[in-house]
């Protein structure tokens, strides 16, 4: 059997690896080992997901915790490098844009183990960005490429990569559609609020570049109490934060803006699908909110979810009040849907993918 080895540290991560590994293990021809590198952990953005995705406990864990992204890079390499001379995988599976995974691509490649990366050749065009220089970092090291849309296949392909790139569509994708049943029945929150279907709006706001800067963050608070439903909004550890740094408690718990703890991925889905509209700098979210039929309004100044913009579900205001008003005021619904993020059988195509590789590599 082939020695699979799979890397997380993320909230974002965890969604996307629960799919995968139980697409891997149902194909019953590999090992494999999970480490979770602890870039995320909080309870409420790590081990909620691993109870109730039904993700395996790790069999290693990194514990790097939270620091800025070349120390948190660094960390990762030190405390990674040991476990790939022990197990000896024959490939590392990588996930995402964050630091854990140009980490893990960059330490198996200097142990030259060749790297899958989940999630390939998607771009911002921003390298201020560190979600962007993560993905370029670990598109130039990986060996294999899991393509979510056409428009990331061709970003690798203009970068002048050409082997190994396949065409699967978004693993996000094949939770929300193997389990309706659990969306339905996580409306916890939802009641605990009191709140109607379409009469509210789901954000959230946890990028860098709105939590660190002031005006950025005042402009979306403002916005948000502005509109004319409430806003539920989970709130990520950084921007509770920069909203004391900033003294924007006001702007906060209030009639118009409802913050609430980081939840599970069932609630979040559960809250997107009966939001009016989703207001976000989150690509997760974009997608999930796109799956859901949901319109949203993009607080950051780029996505690389091209489809979704270029099908009309999602628009870019980016963290301007008065254009994320005025895109919300003048949003029109489309009325078709492409599906242009596959179909809800990515984790099983890479599957397929990944073995006839291994296969072939002998």
């Amino acid at each position: 059997m082939k020695k699979l080895l799979l890397v997380a540290g993320a909230r974002p991560q965890f969604i996307k690896i629960a799919p995968v590994m139980k697409a891997l293990m149902d194909h019953g021809r590999f090992e494999i080992i999970l480490v979770h590198t602890g870039q995320h952990y909080d309870a409420n953005l790590s081990d909620i997901f691993f109870t109730e995705l039904e993700i395996p406990k790790p069999k290693y864990n990194l514990e790097i915790g939270s620091s800025p992204q070349s120390i948190q890079i660094g960390n990762v390499l030190s405390k990674f490098s040991p476990i790939l001379e022990f197990e000896k995988p024959d490939l590392v599976i990588v996930f995402g844009d964050t630091n854990s995974t140009s980490a893990a691509a960059l330490c198996a490649a200097t142990h030259k183990i060749p790297v899958a990366h989940i999630e390939a050749g998607l771009r911002e065009y921003d390298k201020s960005i560190p979600e962007e220089i993560n993905k370029l970092i670990t598109d130039a090291l990986a060996t294999l490429y899991f393509c979510p849309t056409i428009t990331s296949v061709s970003n690798l392909k203009e970068s002048g990569i050409r082997d190994h790139i396949y065409l699967t569509g978004d693993v996000g994708f094949d939770l929300i559609n193997k389990h309706p049943e659990k969306i339905s029945k996580a409306d916890q929150t939802f009641n605990q609020l009191g709140l109607k279907k379409n009469q509210y709006y789901f954000a959230t706001c946890h990028r860098a570049a709105n939590t660190d800067n002031f005006d950025n963050l005042f402009n979306i608070l403002e916005a948000f109490n502005a509109l004319d439903f409430p806003v539920v909004l989970p709130i990520h550890p950084r921007t509770v934060n920069a909203i004391n740094k900033f003294n924007l408690g006001h702007l906060i718990n209030n009639n118009k803006c409802l913050t609430i703890s980081p939840i599970g991925f069932w609630e979040t889905q559960f809250l997107i699908k009966e939001a009016k509209m989703v207001f976000t700098d989150s690509g997760g979210v974009i997608k999930e909110a796109y799956y859901h039929r949901v319109p949203s309004i993009i607080i950051d100044k780029q996505t690389e979810w091209m489809e979704i913009l270029n099908e009309g579900w999602s628009k870019i205001a980016g963290p301007d009040q008065l254009k994320i008003l005025e895109l919300k005021a003048n949003f029109e619904v489309p009325k078709t849907q492409n599906m242009s993020l596959g179909q809800g059988n990515a984790s099983e195509i890479i599957a397929g993918f990944i073995y006839e590789y291994l296969q072939h590599k002998g």
